[in-house]
């Protein structure tokens, strides 16, 4: 069995929540109402920079393969991701300027600040594994809920949805866990199950806190 395999094994109780979260099934099924899906984007905006920032981090203590490798899906996140991303903000009629401004909520701020100081304080696979259950949940979400899509009567619902079901998605998935598979062997599994487990809460989270449109209490 390979690590990955049990990291998910691991896993196993919070992910079959995320699978299942009212948010996943009405977006999958067209019945999310617009408004939980506009939160959720803009909420995404500072995931992705975020993101880029933490693959930075992981380049910069990494060996030349790994390096190479997370520079270029910084590069993918700060370039063709926000690209994307800017994309879909027109069709929501809503302007970047207009998501800057907004606050991230609660639950965002503390997922963020969980993978930038795993990412900064710990190994640079550490930080993989901190980051490998966003990618690869959304590819088992897509994967599960993938039927409904020809059902589904909102179009922007089913493009956005259409991105984690491509082979291009599902191999990015693939080559993550081939680093972790190739690199992790020498360090302790159990801390790497805790750091799974701990970003798969926080993609449950992050699915919950969309969907009743967290705010601050103050």
């Amino acid at each position: 069995m390979s690590l990955t395999h049990e990291l998910r094994l691991a896993a196993d109780h919070v992910w079959r929540k995320i699978l299942d979260h009212p948010f996943v099934i009405e977006l999958f099924s067209g019945e999310l109402p617009l408004n939980k899906f506009k939160y959720y984007i803009v909420q995404d905006y500072n995931y992705l920079l975020t993101m880029y920032r933490c693959f930075s981090l992981i380049a910069s203590k990494a060996d030349y393969k790994l390096a190479r490798k997370a520079l270029e899906l910084a590069y993918i996140e700060a370039t063709t991701e926000m690209a994307n991303y800017e994309k879909l903000l027109n069709k929501l009629g809503m302007t970047l300027d207009e998501v800057v401004s907004i606050e991230p909520a609660p639950t965002n701020i503390a997922y963020m600040n969980y993978l930038i100081s795993t990412c900064a304080l710990k190994s640079p696979i550490h930080g993989i594994v901190a980051l490998l259950p966003c990618f690869w949940s959304y590819g088992e979400i897509a994967e599960k809920h993938k039927d409904m899509l020809s059902r589904n009567k909102n179009e922007l619902y089913v493009e956005w949805a259409k991105t984690y079901i491509t082979n291009e998605y599902r191999e990015l998935i693939n080559e993550l866990r081939r680093f972790i598979d190739e690199y992790g062997s020498s360090h302790d599994k159990e801390e790497f199950k805790k750091i799974f487990i701990t970003a798969s809460k926080y993609e449950y989270m992050f699915w919950n806190m969309s969907y009743v449109m967290e705010t601050w209490p103050l």
